[in-house]
């Protein structure tokens, strides 16, 4: 606290200034500061346990910021280059549906590519909106979904006329990056609202290596997770609007949707990282690029591994890539992604991001160290000299599944279901959504039509152990159906 003024992270200083008051409380939360759950303040800290406040008026209100929280709101949307920008404490989750539910009315058609996070169906599941798919590049040699192509944006927007708006996921899980000043050009043009799920690009503004933010850009609204790459608690995310957005109704719409018990310790974490982000990202942006570069170039050197790059897709739709987002494809050894996964915690006490049955997905963020990656590139040296003594699976040959919608997803949602056994569901309509998690992209949602190819790559999912979620039936041996 010597070090700042409370001007350069308002709810942040202020926050701890009110915890070390010696206030008596007789207001929620029930654990009074530090003294109730003793448990709590052995694990958690004293220091923890007293930020934990609930809303007062000496503190602002996130449902109608007048002070602290006003001001921390207009740093963010300084540091974003938005014209406003709100704290969600519930996710980027929540700050996908509150996007939706307050540009798109029931009926109203999105166009969207189809590796999107679950939370965009629910929303439209909230809203009543139409989706609209359109597919993404793919990569074989991976198994990945990738970016879309602007060109097959541009020829959506010419065949169907009544889109209210595109949205579109950048960059993707993986760190693909679409070419998103065309589209948004293209959008603009034709008067479309662009409404981006950027919750893997919460450090794009920080570094002009990376990729251009989406507000940058012109984009209508963005979703960005503060937790994931910009150094927040995890839950802690934004939502940035430009100027030609009702700032009121996003404000009415969060309301509707967020407790109205925000945690403070998740929008304080949102002030912290951000002045973080504005006086240290540069520096650690860069240090975090060139572990990145320099992981991938030893990586690459490993028999039977390779990272994704630019050169390596040479896909249309694929623009960018975010350097801090190794993928590393397993795809010539003996395992799976999932198993590699696995051995790395299991064996050498590495977590990476996720497994998929081609590869693992490790990030480079703001705190990693040349110690970390040194681990992790010597890790998969010893797993790849390992697995080369056994008889290689090859490249699992997956084809990117783009089903057919046979009813809206709100109309699928409220509809009358029955289970029925996971055999015996080719051509019928699905009345749920089935996924491998992360990274939480639906392989069948509500309203869809289950094919034989769908129920293949559910099997494949299962047989390589992915964690699968959101099914009724947890064992797959049934699928939730529209009677």
């Amino acid at each position: 606290m010597k070090d700042l003024e409370s001007e350069e992270i308002p709810l942040l200083y202020n926050l701890k200034k009110y915890s070390m008051k010696d206030i008596s409380c007789f207001d929620v939360p029930g654990h009074v500061k530090n003294q109730g759950v003793k448990i709590l303040n052995n694990y958690f800290g004293e220091d923890l346990m007293s930020m934990d406040i609930n809303s007062s008026p000496r503190m602002d209100n996130v449902a109608n910021p007048k002070s602290i929280i006003k001001e921390s709101q207009e740093l963010l949307a300084k540091a974003y280059k938005s014209d406003k920008a709100f704290f969600i404490t519930n996710g980027t989750t929540g700050a996908i549906q509150i996007m939706i539910l307050s540009t798109i009315n029931p009926g109203d058609k999105v166009l969207l590519p189809r590796n999107i996070h679950k939370s965009v169906i629910n929303a439209l599941i909230l809203s009543g909106g139409e989706p609209v798919f359109i597919d993404p590049e793919f990569s074989s040699e991976l198994g990945i979904s990738l970016n879309v192509d602007a060109n097959k944006i541009k020829k959506a927007l010419d065949e169907v006329n009544d889109i209210k708006a595109v949205f579109l996921l950048n960059p993707t899980y993986y760190g693909a990056c679409c070419d998103l000043e065309e589209i948004i050009k293209v959008c603009k043009e034709k008067n479309i609202l662009v409404l981006i799920d950027e919750a893997h690009g919460a450090h794009f503004p920080f570094n002009e290596e990376l990729p251009t933010s989406a507000m940058e850009l012109g984009a209508h609204m963005s979703a960005v997770s503060m937790h994931k790459s910009g150094g927040a608690l995890t839950q802690a995310s934004i939502l940035l609007i430009n100027k030609d957005i009702d700032g009121d109704k996003i404000q009415q719409t969060i309301n509707m949707l967020q407790s109205t018990s925000a945690s403070y310790l998740l929008m304080a974490s949102i002030d912290g990282a951000r002045h973080n982000l504005v006086k240290n990202g540069q520096s650690q942006l860069l240090n975090a690029i060139k572990l990145a570069r320099y992981a991938k170039s030893r990586l690459n050197k490993i028999n039977n591994i390779k990272v994704l790059s630019k050169e390596l897709l040479k896909n249309k739709g694929v623009d960018y890539i975010d350097e801090t987002k190794l993928c590393i494809n397993v795809s010539n050894l003996s395992l799976t992604g999932y198993e590699v996964y696995d051995l790395l915690y299991k064996g050498f006490d590495i977590q990476v991001e996720l497994g998929d049955i081609n590869n693992v997905l490790a990030l480079i963020s703001l705190g990693t160290t040349k110690e970390d990656v040194d681990k992790l590139i010597n890790s998969i040296e010893i797993i790849a000299l390992i697995s080369s003594k056994n008889v290689s699976k090859g490249t699992v040959k997956i084809k990117q599944i783009n089903p057919i919608i046979r009813l809206n997803p709100r109309e699928a949602f409220y509809s009358k279901k029955e289970s029925i056994n996971i055999e015996d569901c080719v051509n019928r309509i699905s009345g749920e959504s089935i996924m491998a998690y992360p990274p939480g992209i639906p392989v069948v949602a509500p309203g869809e039509l289950i094919t034989k190819e769908i129920i293949d790559y559910i099997k494949l999912l299962k047989d390589s152990n992915a964690y699968l979620c959101d099914m009724k039936d947890k064992t797959l041996e049934t699928i939730l159906v529209i009677s």
